[in-house]
């Protein structure tokens, strides 16, 4: 099969090189897996991290790719005596990429956070993959496989960032601000807040993005490339703060959230993209009683959660572009740019 494999050569860009690879041997699925025939596969911004070496255990010549959708083709040994998992031979099914997570809701039982697919393990940027049958979830039939493949890794996160964590819940009314509009996490808490009921303001530095967050339900859009923006926030929340903030970033910009929130509002951090915030307000926060949580990926069970979502409010991811295995290069350079709106995904069958 072909597989898409992080290699030990350094590119002209000073980042480790991603190879189309051929003749790689199909996996065969041990007792307890399946394997599944891989449609579209979506790329996350570890697959970028990964070629600058900021991930532990990297194993050069493994497979990338955390999010993927196809059919199970395969089922290992055992399966015949157990009817639930015989039932996903021959189904459409979208992969949890959290190996190992277990049955707490509030942490991965897996020392030193749970492992993902895609590295160490082989992942879904491949003909076929071999994962956990318990990893396994029905598609929701109105989506396409690139709209599936988009789903599950950024989906999880979100979904978990503003209920879980976030605390937001249907039919409560609810103000939340999500920042940084046009990744995939958060697109989905876009989309997730606005399917349940919440008044969702955004953030961006690119008009096109928010002119777009806006079609999709966002009831207020700020240009953080503009001066005086954060003046803004507390008008946009409607006048009484957030009760949610998810927030990717980090950086100075949390104390201007802190300062605009709901008396007993969360903020949610899933990320650092802009670096850390070296002179948090903490008085902000404990004075209005604020929580400030942190999280990365899912439990099986917010993973479910979410997927009902998806089909009950038929949600459909955004997907910004579709690329053949053998134009790699151009869909992680995308994400590289920062160009994306919505999920980049790889046609694995494509020749």
């Amino acid at each position: 099969m072909r597989a898409l494999r992080l290699t030990d050569v350094e590119g002209a860009d000073g980042k480790k090189v991603i190879a189309l690879e051929t003749g790689v041997p199909v996996p065969a699925p041990a007792a307890g897996e399946a394997l599944v025939r891989v449609s579209h596969a979506a790329l996350n911004h570890r697959d970028n991290w990964l070629t600058m070496g900021m991930y532990p255990r990297i194993q050069y010549g493994g497979t990338l790719g955390s999010d993927g959708a196809g059919e199970v083709v395969a089922l290992g040994d055992g399966a015949d005596d157990d009817a639930a998992t015989a039932a996903w031979l021959g189904r459409r099914v979208i992969i949890d990429a959290s190996l190992g997570w277990g049955d707490s809701l509030a942490a991965p039982a897996t020392k030193g956070g749970v492992q993902i697919l895609g590295m160490p393990s082989d992942g879904t940027l491949a003909e076929y993959v071999a994962v956990p049958v318990q990893n396994l979830h029905a598609c929701p039939a109105h989506l396409t496989d690139a709209q599936a493949a988009a789903l599950p890794l950024a989906g999880a996160t979100a979904f978990r960032a503003l209920t879980t964590k976030g605390g937001v819940r249907a039919g409560a009314g609810q103000s939340v601000l999500v920042t940084g509009v046009g990744g995939g996490v958060a697109l989905f808490a876009l989309q997730m807040g606005v399917a349940l009921g919440a008044r969702v303001t955004v953030t961006s530095s690119c008009a096109a993005k928010l002119a777009r967050a806006a079609e999709l339900g966002a009831a207020a859009c700020l240009n953080y490339g503009e001066e005086g923006w954060e003046k803004r926030l507390r008008e946009a929340s409607g006048g009484g703060g957030f009760d949610a903030v998810v927030d990717g970033a980090g950086g100075a910009a949390l104390n201007g959230y802190l300062k605009n929130m709901a008396p007993g509002g969360r903020l949610v951090s899933y990320g650092v993209t802009a670096g850390p915030c070296k002179n948090l307000a903490l008085p902000l926060a404990f004075l209005n009683n604020v929580d400030i949580a942190c999280t990365a990926m899912s439990s099986p069970m917010e993973f479910a959660a979410m997927v009902e979502l998806v089909g009950s409010a038929a949600l459909v991811p955004e997907v910004h572009a579709v690329h053949a295995p053998s134009d790699f290069d151009a869909a992680i350079g995308t994400m590289r740019d920062g160009a994306q709106f919505g999920k980049i995904c790889v046609d694995m069958q494509q020749s």
